[in-house]
């Protein structure tokens, strides 16, 4: 790779969330959270984005903590694209997550 691409891809945006749905086909939908500070009130705010990334091998499932990337396109709304598992969710005896 020549320094260009190199310099671009280490400007993609980079994000760890926790995977809130897995229905569609090599699609998961990420909710990434973070603690903005208010202007005025200097008051901690918690805020979420969701963000839908592209799930080649259906890895992911619900409660899973992933690492996502910026990417190309892959549809409309599909920016995103899966880069690890970080932690697999929880689940219960009978099989459901929690």
């Amino acid at each position: 790779m020549n320094a260009q691409s190199e310099e671009r891809a280490a400007n993609r945006k980079e994000f760890v969330g926790t995977v809130v749905s897995d229905k569609m086909a090599k699609t998961i939908v990420v909710e990434v959270s973070r603690l903005d500070k208010h202007a005025k009130f200097i008051k901690r705010i918690k805020s979420a984005q969701r963000y839908k990334a592209h799930d080649e091998k259906n890895d992911a499932h619900v409660g899973d903590r992933v690492r996502i990337i910026e990417t190309r396109p892959f549809s409309k709304d599909k920016r995103w694209r899966l880069v690890e598992i970080i932690a697999k969710a929880k689940t219960t005896e009978t099989g459901h997550d929690l």
